[in-house]
């Protein structure tokens, strides 16, 4: 069953990043290297203002359903009440949800399709290395230990 929550945890991300930047790569340029942003902001296709507010209200909506659906999973779906039952399933989660991102979405999604190439950014690397996607992820690795508990803790409460 766990690996069937996973799944379907990994499917709402990939769904909420769809819906964030709908039919237009713009709409995720706050995703972008400062490189492609700049560029963009020169071109003249959208402005700071723009990707801020995009980025605020992406962001919002995006923490708030992920963590809503992880309580639900662990609270709901699992029936766990106790703090360290809940940690240990948080912490697979964002873990799990953590790599997906860094090799499904940004490697192999965003790396292989020209949904995420901007017209007139094409010389500019975009794509995380495989070096950097190591790096940013074992980053967040180590924060997802705190970040499980902050979810465990309102599983436990609710």
């Amino acid at each position: 069953m766990i690996i069937v929550q996973l799944a379907l945890y990994c499917a709402l991300f990939t769904l909420m990043v769809k819906l964030g930047v709908g039919s237009s790569a713009l709409n995720g340029l706050f995703f972008y290297p400062k490189p492609v942003q700049e560029r963009v902001y020169a071109l003249g296709l959208t402005d700071r203002e723009t990707v801020g507010r995009r980025r605020k209200r992406f962001m919002s909506a995006f923490f708030a359903v992920m963590a809503a659906a992880l309580v639900l999973i662990i609270r709901v779906w699992n029936g766990n009440h106790s703090f360290r039952d809940a940690y240990w399933q948080a912490l697979l989660f964002l873990e799990v949800m953590n790599w997906y991102d860094g090799i499904v979405i940004d490697r192999l999604w965003v790396g292989h399709s020209a949904f995420w190439v901007i017209p007139g950014t094409e010389d500019i690397p975009f794509v995380q290395t495989w070096p950097q996607v190591l790096k940013k992820r074992s980053v967040l690795t180590a924060v997802w230990f705190a970040g499980a508990a902050i979810v465990a803790g309102i599983a436990a409460l609710i």
